[in-house]
């Protein structure tokens, strides 16, 4: 996604059993960072060591840590940036969900120094500069990263991320080290006619694959390790079809085997159809509210799209869905009515759910009429920019990143944004966390966010 501002805190809900019936979530505390906070290389500047993360955050249960991943940096992929990768620590407080003392510990850039990217004699980290720019070639991937998806491989240790330029996944080792590119289908690859384009849009032609800058854009592991679900944040360029994704409704989650002892290791096993909200749906909210919309404002499958995505065990999932209303890039002033940022739990049965990876999605956007079953889906957060207020009375556009933390008796859910300005301006806004029990399948909750917004 595009930047805008640098935004990040942190809130907490917290769900508890209550006489074993469950009841909404709702938010504890929240933390506030500076816009003016650095990582741990101390670098100044927007393109320097200002502090980048929540375009993901994963919580590793094996070794008790927090990782945050930066997203392509400052500019939107105009200006030279490292892509890095940060520790960071929070204490979270198992009786009732309240979250403090947020530190950064390590920061780690991540490089491809066997050239598994590029042959180029050149600088060997990966850069946030997109294709045309980095490579001097729209059609060459090269060390072009903008990282939106994290996950812990929790046998090796190892960082799976995914790169949205791709749509690609990539594999390092401790020290941010390059060691495994996964395959890409190629129904994914974005394409002008028959070449391969990582730049274009739908005004530059493109035609098949993953529409620009709707690439992977959140990733999951299952408990066991064997398997990662990676979710397109919009349906592809050409479902519908001729070049319509921007209309539609269906987008797809792609499952790869992560089984290093697997004939099929390193590639994908699986694509599932996941439903958007519909979009009269979200209108009618907005609406209500007082606001503005229209049949295509915000538009079905580009305005309104998946964020992140989380294993709750092997087949069932929360994933984070959103609009793109709130403070950020298309509305600086947070001036339009926000019409969804909720979480929903996914269930994906390989038994009943379609396999349609060597499937085109039908045009009128009906998978019943096409014999094509959906991963199932329910509501789990009703409505997170409900709860989630500045005190200025605004919302934040960008819910970027989610996990499960399960060190205690309940499992703490951060959900979090943050924001690159294209140049220096700076605000301060927000992220949340929240708490979800799986195996016991009940929520509690209390209380607030709190954040502010406007130049530092």
């Amino acid at each position: 996604m595009r930047r805008f501002c640098l935004s990040l805190s942190l809130a907490a809900i917290l769900l508890a059993h209550a006489s074993g019936v469950s009841a909404q979530p709702a938010f504890v505390n929240g933390l506030v960072i500076r816009g003016s906070a650095l990582d741990a290389t101390g670098q100044p500047g927007a393109n320097g060591g200002r502090l980048g993360v929540f375009s993901d955050l994963y919580y590793d249960p094996v070794r008790g840590e927090w990782w945050a991943v930066s997203d392509r940096g400052p500019g939107g992929g105009t200006l030279p940036y490292e892509t890095r990768l940060n520790r960071v620590t929070l204490d979270v407080n198992p009786w009732t969900g309240r979250i403090s003392n947020f530190r950064v510990k390590e920061t780690m850039k991540f490089t491809d120094p066997q050239g598994l990217l590029s042959a180029s004699s050149g600088p060997k980290a990966l850069n946030g500069l997109n294709p045309a720019l980095l490579n001097g070639d729209a059609g060459i991937l090269g060390r072009s990263f903008d990282p939106e998806g994290l996950a812990i491989d929790p046998r090796t240790g190892h960082f799976i991320v995914t790169n949205e330029y791709g749509p690609s996944l990539y594999v390092f080792d401790r020290k941010g080290r390059l060691l495994r590119v996964f395959e890409t289908p190629a129904n994914l690859i974005p394409k002008v006619g028959a070449v391969a384009d990582y730049v274009a849009g739908r005004d530059q032609g493109l035609t098949a694959g993953r529409q620009d800058n709707r690439g992977y854009e959140g990733l999951a592991v299952t408990p066991d390790g064997k398997k990662l679900y990676a979710v397109l944040q919009d349906p592809l360029i050409e479902e519908p079809g001729p070049n319509n994704g921007r209309n539609g409704r269906n987008l797809r989650i792609v499952v790869f085997d992560n089984d290093r002892h697997s004939a099929t290791y390193g590639t994908s096993i699986a694509q599932y159809a996941y439903q958007l909200e519909l979009q009269a749906d979200v209108r009618a909210r907005i609406l209500a509210a007082g606001g503005a919309s229209t049949a295509t404002d915000p538009r079905q499958g580009r305005n309104l799209g998946l964020s992140a995505i989380a294993a709750i065990n092997d087949h069932q999932f929360l994933v984070l869905e959103r609009d793109n209303r709130g403070i950020g890039v298309d509305d600086p002033a947070g001036a339009n009515v926000v019409g969804t940022k909720r979480i929903y739990k996914i269930d994906i049965d390989a038994v009943d759910t379609t396999d349609i990876s060597g499937l085109v999605l039908p045009d009128n956007g009906n998978l019943a009429g096409a014999g094509i079953t959906p991963v199932s889906k329910s509501l789990v957060f009703s409505d997170l920019a409900l709860d989630t207020m500045l005190p200025n009375g605004k919302q934040v556009e960008k819910w970027e990143g989610m996990t499960i933390e399960a060190r205690t008796a309940t499992t703490i859910a951060p959900i979090g944004t943050i924001n690159f300005d294209p140049l220096t301006r700076v605000r301060r806004g927000f992220a949340t966390t929240g708490t979800y029990h799986p195996s016991r399948g009940w929520f509690r909750a209390a209380a607030r966010v709190e954040a502010s917004s406007g130049s530092l």
